[in-house]
């Protein structure tokens, strides 16, 4: 199938996407700062400048674009100049695996989140489930530990918590 646009008309469209500042970024940034998360962004010293940096619970976060990281919800692609696109999304995936890789041999928690979570209908499931992760995060770093995970037979609630087991925390304190 040929491009619907002249060369002209695909280069002035592909030069305005952006790569910061972009509408699921803003939905998840703004979810933080309303949560009480405070942040940096793009912060150039980490591996691959993650786009919400959160240095008191070393965490950070990607809000990456389906079509430019190849997510795989993303089913379409590019019919003309096929083998370029596959090698530069390839080539994306390749790096962001090498950049989260390098931030959790730092000791840093990666959370990716993908376009297609953000969606409407997916957004507030996408958010509770950043909730949960953020709050494990939180409290493993102020010392709580995870005590065991609970089984049907103990009488408690079983219903998993964003699509993660339930856990129980305890804190632990420490003797001085």
């Amino acid at each position: 199938m040929a491009d619907r646009m002249t060369r002209e008309q695909r280069h002035r469209c592909m030069s305005r996407i952006r790569g910061r500042d972009t509408k699921p970024e803003l939905v998840v940034r703004r979810w933080l700062w309303r949560q009480g998360y405070r942040y940096r962004l793009y912060v150039k010293s980490l591996p691959g400048r993650p786009d919400i940096v959160m240095r008191k619970w070393r965490t950070v976060i990607f809000v990456n674009g389906c079509f430019w990281h190849g997510h795989a919800c993303n089913k379409r692609h590019p019919a003309t100049h096929a083998d370029f696109w596959r090698d530069k999304i390839s080539r994306n995936q390749e790096r962001d695996a090498r950049n989260q890789a390098l931030l959790q041999a730092a000791g840093w928690h990666v959370i990716v989140i993908w376009e297609c979570q953000l969606a409407p209908k997916n957004r507030s499931l996408t958010l509770r489930e950043l909730d949960v992760t953020l709050s494990r995060i939180v409290l493993n770093a102020n010392g709580a530990t995870p005590s065991r995970y609970l089984t049907p037979d103990e009488g408690q609630d079983q219903t998993p918590l964003a699509a993660e087991a339930a856990v129980h925390y305890t804190t632990t304190s420490s003797s001085k």
